[in-house]
């Protein structure tokens, strides 16, 4: 059976799949992270197999560690059960980590967080950033080590649910499926980080049409809250990871960014941390 590995975090993720178009959607995926196997120097903290169900190619399954974790018939399914499953095991693993659901992109040496709700833009504005100077570091994931306050890269490909608008037309490769599109890493119109960098601020984005858009300052008991609520592995952490949050937040810049028209939308970001930077 053939074999991927993928270095997240310091583990490594193998996959066992012999099924053409699924190893190459992982590989366009996750291509970033691939390790060659010569190169493996561990033992894999995660060990996925993927096969179809007694041959039909309709239905794909997909086992962890020897257990049966789901199946479906669906290829963007798929997907989003093997990232869902890994991510919460990776948070296991790795829970001296600080996971945040948000976007993570470095500028000027430092990386940035976008934190919004489902259809808030998170990922739409962050799309748009990479073409003004940011660069990729994750479009979801932010593990934050809490002793340093570095943040940790996940640079997989980046998922949107809907077409972002001229002059931010996705790139040929993009990946499409019944649910999102995926944009691999070596089609984005920047560069990748690849390793941790410090956090300088964080945007809780709303998207709000036919606005201009606005950066107001969010206080640091406000914006601790927001963290709190969009943390991942909270009660692995001292005090339900209260305490963690709030330092989360009394470390960066806190803002709430009313994103309208993309361009203006970046202008604006570049500008507030342009300044904040210089200070």
């Amino acid at each position: 059976m053939s074999t991927l590995h993928f270095l997240i975090f310091d583990n490594i993720v193998r996959v066992r799949c012999d099924i053409a178009e699924l190893r190459a959607l992982l590989l366009s995926v996750y291509g970033s992270l691939y390790v060659d196997k010569q190169h493996v120097q561990q033992e894999p903290a995660l060990d996925y197999q993927v096969y179809y169900l007694d041959g039909l190619e309709q239905v794909i399954c997909l086992h962890r560690n020897g257990q049966k974790v789901e199946h479906t018939e669906d290829i963007g399914f798929f997907l989003f059960l093997f990232e869902k499953d890994m991510t919460i095991e990776l948070e296991h693993i790795r829970s001296d980590l600080y996971f945040l659901h948000a976007a993570a992109l470095e500028y000027k040496g430092k990386i940035h967080l976008l934190v919004a709700e489902s259809g808030g833009g998170k990922s739409t504005t962050s799309w748009a950033l990479l073409h003004h100077g940011f660069r990729y570091a994750s479009d979801e994931l932010a593990p934050v080590e809490l002793d340093s306050m570095k943040v940790n890269v996940y640079p997989h490909a980046l998922c949107l649910k809907t077409e972002p608008p001229s002059p931010y037309t996705l790139p040929k490769e993009t990946i499409y499926t019944e649910r999102t599109m995926h944009v691999p890493v070596d089609a984005m119109p920047a560069d990748v980080v690849k390793s941790a960098l410090p956090l300088s601020s964080i945007l809780f984005v709303r998207y709000v049409p036919g606005q201009p858009p606005g950066l107001q300052p969010v206080s640091y008991a406000q914006a601790g809250a927001r963290v709190y609520a969009n943390g991942l592995n909270q009660l692995a952490h001292p005090t339900d990871g209260l305490d963690a949050a709030i330092e989360i937040a009394r470390h960066c810049h806190c803002y709430q960014l009313e994103s309208s028209d993309l361009n203006e939308t970046c202008l604006l970001v570049k500008e507030v941390l342009d300044r904040d930077m210089a200070n």
